[in-house]
């Protein structure tokens, strides 16, 4: 873990090792992979980004007060009550948003996505 990245943690360091938990899981099915901190996000990329963590920076009504952020981007938009909000940035480029509360939130269907984010990223 790198110094920018324990200091993004610092306004909600009980999500570091949520964090640390998705990098872990992320770096052993993509062993390329790096890792970008910036003041607003944390980027996942191979060729090109496929995954970002980010804190919260706003909420919706029905959202938690205090979460971490999965976000990714697909060609096409999933439907599902997980998906907080999902945006077409771009003609046939969906970023997805996916709250994560805790550590069992990385599940099978959250990695199946980002899977799905990674080969997409590959594929441009």
């Amino acid at each position: 873990m790198t110094t920018d990245e324990l200091l993004f943690f610092d306004p909600l360091p009980q999500f570091l090792s949520v964090y640390e938990a998705l990098k872990n899981t992320l770096a052993a099915r993509y062993p390329e992979m790096t890792v970008r901190v910036t003041k607003t996000q944390i980027s996942f990329r191979s060729r090109y980004v496929f995954t970002m963590v980010s804190l919260p920076c706003g909420r919706k009504k029905d959202w938690p007060d205090k979460y971490l952020m999965v976000s990714f981007g697909l060609a096409v938009q999933k439907e599902s009550p997980r998906i907080a909000a999902a945006v077409e940035a771009y003609p046939g480029r969906w970023t997805h948003h996916v709250i994560i509360e805790r550590a069992e939130d990385l599940d099978a269907q959250l990695l199946d996505w980002i899977n799905e984010a990674y080969q997409f990223s590959m594929a441009k």
